[in-house]
């Protein structure tokens, strides 16, 4: 089903689309790609809230700096300096974060308006055209996103992406907040690896072990404040990359993806969860970690799957 959710202050019409099945209801806006409600139910079996945000359009305009629950791209994460070379040529993109490029840039994916096309009852694609110099990416990037619930209950997106008239990179998320329910949530991370970072969030270029340290989250435990980290993921694509439990609730979300990495972030307000599945931070600077770099004649392509259950 699609809603009119709001008009943006030059008159652009945003829309909400509400995907429902096996007990999950979803809703998508048109701008940003934004996330804005994932309802599931509790351990009593009554249907309540799992992601933050707002309301209305105006207050996810008037407060950007969450990005909640928004597809972020052209370049999730940060890349240091605002700055990457390619085939010899240096590419100087937006800053907006201690010097550096994060999520695109200060007008990244999350501030565009989408084309919106439904697939069937439970699933819509929404599309947009990257522009050749947008924050400082080159190439013409088509990029689509697919926003399905399953028959299992499970939000699935599926990323794809071609780029024409230069090469380009590429990572792109979603950016929800999890709130399972009142309380503490328990975390587990199937990851041995992390990227240490300095204090602006750039890697190192280690992949450190996890053993020792408090991103120790192979066995599930409790989170508080303070995590901003990139996880190593064992094997993608194996099982769960990461499981959060909300022992007030009952309700359990599991993250499935085809992503190397998951970045943990805590810091946000509200006391969310986001659970970031992209490649590294700074990947375009380090060769040593996997490749975001997309060239013209190749796809791009990407699938996170978000399952819920209960205990």
């Amino acid at each position: 089903m699609m809603e009119l959710f709001g008009t943006l202050a030059d008159g652009t019409p945003v829309h909400r689309w509400t995907l429902e099945r096996a007990g999950t209801r979803v809703r998508v806006l048109t701008y940003g790609g934004i996330v804005q409600s994932v309802r599931v139910a509790d351990r009593a079996g009554a249907p309540g809230e799992t992601v933050l945000g707002h309301d209305t359009l105006a207050g996810f305009v008037a407060d950007p700096g969450p990005r909640y629950g928004a597809l972020v791209g052209r370049y999730a994460n940060r890349i240091a300096h605002g700055a990457f070379e390619l085939d010899g040529v240096r590419h100087a993109l937006a800053r907006n974060a201690a010097g550096h490029s994060l999520h695109g840039g200060p007008t990244g994916f999350d501030r565009r308006v989408w084309a919106a096309e439904p697939l069937s009852p439970y699933a819509v694609r929404l599309s947009r055209v990257s522009p050749d110099g947008e924050e400082g990416f080159p190439g013409r990037l088509d990029v689509s996103v697919t926003y399905e619930v399953d028959a299992a209950g499970a939000l699935a997106l599926g990323y794809r992406a071609v780029v024409e008239g230069a090469a380009t990179v590429v990572n792109l998320t979603s950016h929800a907040y999890w709130s399972l329910g009142p309380g503490p949530h328990e975390l587990r991370v199937a990851a041995g690896r992390y990227t240490p970072a300095d204090p602006t969030g750039i890697p190192t270029g280690e992949l450190a072990p996890v053993a020792g340290t408090r991103c120790d989250l192979r066995a599930a435990r409790a989170v508080d404040t303070g995590y901003d980290h990139n996880f190593v993921l064992d094997a993608p694509d194996a099982g769960p990359a990461a499981e959060l439990y909300c022992p007030g609730s009952g309700r359990l979300l599991t993250v499935t993806t085809s992503e190397p990495g998951l970045q943990v972030y805590t810091g946000g307000p509200q006391g969310g969860v986001a659970l970031e599945t992209q490649h590294f931070p700074d990947s375009p600077n380090r060769p040593e970690f996997p490749s975001t770099v997309l060239r013209p004649g190749e796809v791009y392509a990407s699938r996170t799957v978000y399952g819920f259950g209960g205990r």
